[in-house]
């Protein structure tokens, strides 16, 4: 029980992101590099703290940790850039989406256990997600391509991302190293980077919404979710991240006043119902 609502929790803080990203890049609050980086700094920092208070020994240097940062780097650039165009919820689909079909791959490759209460979980799950996504079957359309492409390579970067996780001995230790090695690559980068010439100037509420969504959302939430990854594995991690679009789907509507379409919402049932086959021990 304690896994499963610590792996709620952590869903939660997943949609907060998507909320937080899409507020301050659709009212033009902050740019979406300014926002990664911030919130790569917001999150550095949190963590920092709370690993010097817990007087801990930080392996900042790993075989893996090049694979994390990379990962991690990708996915919220990738993310940020998306959210620019893509309305929360839908955002969230095609990054979980993408998500699903990268760690399953890898679960299959590792030949991890799958039952077939799993694999058809997934597949009603799957299927939930097509039909948001599909053009005209859920009332959601005129998406730009470029945005969601960033989008499947953020949920690419992710995936690899929560694939890295399962084998970490400290969450905490490996997030804030994860979060430092990717926010040094950020500064490094974007000095390089052209600026154009109608490029945004980030205000005190962008900037807000970044810090928040680094530092709490992301940072803490990466944290947790580096906690509960061990227990889960690939295919029920996998399948537990698709209840985020839902999720994210309902709080753009309250929270943003995004749209929301009768076959939308039995879409996002057909996704609920698959993961909740899925993910659940048939043992008991």
């Amino acid at each position: 029980m304690r896994t499963v609502l610590l792996t709620g929790l952590t869903m939660i803080a997943f949609a907060a992101n998507s909320l937080l990203n899409r507020a301050a890049l659709a009212d033009d609050l902050i740019d979406p590099i300014g926002f990664g980086v911030m919130r790569l700094i917001a999150g550095t920092l949190m963590l920092a703290v709370l690993i010097l208070l817990r007087r801990k020994g930080w392996a900042l240097f790993t075989g893996a940790r090049i694979v994390g940062v990379l990962s991690l780097f990708t996915y919220i650039f990738g993310f940020s850039v998306a959210y620019v165009s893509l309305d929360a919820g839908f955002g969230a689909l095609i990054l979980f989406g993408t998500v699903q079909i990268t760690m399953f791959g890898a679960a299959l490759a590792g030949r991890e256990p799958l039952p077939p209460r799993r694999i058809l979980g997934a597949g009603l799950a799957m299927l939930g997600l097509v039909w948001l996504m599909w053009p005209g079957g859920s009332g959601i359309g005129g998406t730009s391509l470029l945005h969601a492409g960033m989008m499947v390579a953020a949920g690419i970067g992710w995936g690899i991302y929560s694939l890295v996780g399962r084998m970490v001995r400290d969450p905490l230790g490996d997030t804030g190293a994860n979060f430092l090695g990717a926010a040094l690559l950020a500064l490094a980068l974007v000095p390089f980077l052209p600026v154009a010439p109608d490029a945004i100037i980030a205000s005190p509420n962008g900037i807000w919404l970044a810090v928040v969504s680094g530092a709490l959302t992301s940072g803490l939430g990466y944290a947790l979710w580096y906690h509960v990854l061990p227990r889960l594995g690939a295919a029920r991690a996998a399948l537990a991240q698709l209840t985020v679009p839902v999720i994210a789907l309902v709080a753009g509507v309250v929270f943003l006043g995004e749209s929301v379409t009768l076959p939308l919402l039995a879409a996002a049932a057909l996704v609920l119902a698959g993961v909740a086959m899925g993910i659940r021990d048939a043992r008991r």
